[in-house]
């Protein structure tokens, strides 16, 4: 095993360790021992099991405490020993898209290690109710930091939200209770030439991207030994899951991960490019959700003021609602003040000719559309704040490409359309390099280099800049 995993399973391990056994003493200080003189006895028990059994042990370490924390200890370092904890393959099979099997195995696993314990060490009396809420806490716990699954379910990815589409595969076929399949939801089961394979998958999915959120990319191949190099560069590019399940063994052209496995006398080949996904959208969320939630408590009285001006101004409701294309091209409602007249954006057909800017941008020197007197909210944007809840709700982050329309997919060509393979943001690269440029090309580098660089740092390094950048860029009227 590698450096790198040995030291990924440690904290892992760690984490887990500190977790359960801070959960545990204070939920036995609490609700287990019935009162501090029955705790007592039961330490009593400890020391006299100390004189008689293991009196190599120094009385100064034996309390409760500690003996809950080593019990937990050894059940990790057991469980941690099973593939079945460690290791979640998506390429096993799954009849049930329910996380209700994992549980009950961990159930059983956890209680009757500690009921056991509890029994050998003379830990009696207990409150016997809360002994039974207690059994199914700590299995919750160590579901949820089994894999990246359910952790990025609660911070708003959903995997059974997910949908893939999959060419050549029968619809009855086995390999739908495939893990990485059952929980993802059907859109398309496509036939076609497998001698065309690569031009019909590169116009269905360039078409579905712009409709659905589109996750999972199957191909059943049978007469392919070795896919084209400009179809294996645009499967490795797409920035999705891609799975291709082959009746004989492929050659890749290109060096890259992908996991090989044998299933039915088929060869599955499983890369997963997506940029945003497992620990680093985890991460990812984690800072958003901090960072907003400080913002959003900083900034009230900020946000109180500019929706008391607006409805001053006459313009309710302060906030307005547009639908915006997010992550894997999911809709969502984008939340921001509101600086414009009413039917705003449905006038921009009639105010096209003004429009001097170079595809999906849309914005005029003197927009019409704007009330007069709030126009300072849009050139300090902000107008943008109340996109902090979009980021609290996981539509959107702190940083990323800024969403746009739904009708502004046209313009996007398969390249252009991997913007959507990230969270779309309140701010990004081109807002502290060229926030006020006319080019779409200008906005097409900044986004694709942020995609092909995207790194934690660099979002913090984004944000760092993004306030001196919008002072800059309004003190020199850019």
């Amino acid at each position: 095993m590698k450096l790198k995993n040995i030291l990924k399973y440690l904290i892992r391990f760690l984490f887990l360790q500190t977790l359960i056994s801070f959960v545990t003493i204070w939920y036995f200080d609490k609700f287990i021992f019935i009162s501090a003189e029955h705790k007592f006895e039961i330490y009593l028990n400890l020391v006299e099991d100390q004189s008689r059994f293991y009196s190599f042990i120094p009385l100064s370490w034996i309390t409760i405490d500690a003996l809950i924390i080593f019990l937990i200890t050894i059940f990790l370092i057991i469980l941690y020993t099973t593939k079945f904890y460690t290791y979640v393959n998506e390429l096993d099979f799954s009849y049930e898209n329910k996380f209700i099997d994992d549980y009950l195995m961990l159930y059983l696993m956890w209680n009757s290690f500690i009921f056991s314990s509890l029994y050998v060490f003379r830990i009696t009396g207990l409150s016997r109710a809360n002994l039974i809420i207690f059994s199914f806490i700590v299995p919750l716990i160590l579901l949820i930091f089994r894999n990246s699954e359910i952790i990025s379910l609660l911070l708003g990815r959903s995997i059974t939200k997910e949908n893939f589409i999959a060419f050549n595969l029968d619809e009855l076929s086995n390999f739908l209770n495939l893990r990485i399949i059952a929980y993802r939801n059907q859109k398309q089961l496509i036939n076609c030439d497998e001698i065309n394979l690569a031009t019909v998958v590169e116009e269905e999915v360039n078409k579905l991207n712009k409709l659905i959120n589109l996750n999972l990319i199957i191909l059943r191949l049978k007469d392919t030994n070795k896919l084209k190099s400009s179809f294996e560069n645009y499967l490795i590019n797409l920035n999705k899951k891609v799975l291709i399940i082959s009746d004989n063994k492929l050659k890749f052209g290109k060096n890259f991960i992908y996991r090989a496995t044998n299933i039915d006398s088929k060869y599955l080949y499983y890369f997963n490019n997506d940029i945003q996904y497992g620990a680093k959208f985890i991460l990812k969320r984690v800072l958003d959700i901090t960072i907003s939630t400080l913002l959003l408590i900083f900034l009230l009285p900020v946000l109180l003021f500019i929706s008391l001006l607006i409805i001053y101004y006459g313009s309710t409701p302060f906030l307005v609602r547009q639908s915006r294309v997010g992550l894997h091209g999911k809709k969502f409602k984008m939340y921001k003040f509101k600086t414009m007249f009413n039917d705003s954006h449905h006038k921009r057909g009639d105010l096209k000719e003004l429009n001097k800017k170079g595809g999906p941008l849309f914005k005029l020197d003197e927009d019409p559309r704007i009330i007069k007197n709030l126009s300072f909210l849009r050139k300090f944007s902000l107008d943008e704040l109340p996109q902090l809840f979009n980021v609290i709700k996981g539509e959107m982050s702190l940083v990323g490409p800024r969403p746009l329309f739904e009708e502004d997919n046209e313009y996007f060509d398969k390249n252009y359309m991997r913007r959507l393979n990230v969270l779309p943001g309140m701010t990004g690269l081109l807002q502290i390099n060229e926030r006020n440029t006319d080019d779409f090309e200008v906005w097409y580098k900044y986004d694709i280099e942020y995609i092909e660089n995207w790194n934690l740092y660099l979002d913090i390094k984004i944000l760092l800049k993004t306030f001196n950048a919008l002072k800059r860029n309004n003190t020199t009227g850019k």
